[in-house]
């Protein structure tokens, strides 16, 4: 299994609007793809931003490149992003999974999309 991380930093006051569109882009994309098996939003809160890190997990790179095309390493970026003033990662990270244990305790209370 592959994970792909993805990063950018996005202003408080356009974060709720920005998930909304990142749901409805770059999640709703990848979702419906062969080889896709999850993903996970992560938000860590800085100083007047936010950095958004989007997980999503692939079955082996032949899936990535299947979204990604011919340069996995590339960020996707969709029209629109930058309306929400976002600073995005122009590169993603590849990461071989190598154990997974399962949801974390209270993951069930995290907000399922």
């Amino acid at each position: 299994m592959i994970a792909r991380r993805w990063s950018c930093r996005c202003p408080l006051d356009t974060l709720p609007d920005f998930l909304d569109h990142l749901r409805a882009t770059g999640v709703a994309e990848t979702s419906a793809l062969p080889g896709f098996l999850g993903h996970q939003t992560l938000l860590r809160e800085l100083a007047g931003e936010a950095e958004v890190t989007l997980v999503t997990y692939w079955r082996d790179m032949e899936s990535v490149r299947a979204f990604a095309g011919g340069d996995p390493g590339r960020a996707r970026l969709y029209p629109g992003d930058e309306k929400f003033r976002i600073a995005p990662d122009l590169e993603v990270r590849h990461e071989r999974v190598i154990e997974w244990s399962g949801a974390p305790q209270g993951a069930d209370q995290a907000k399922r999309s």
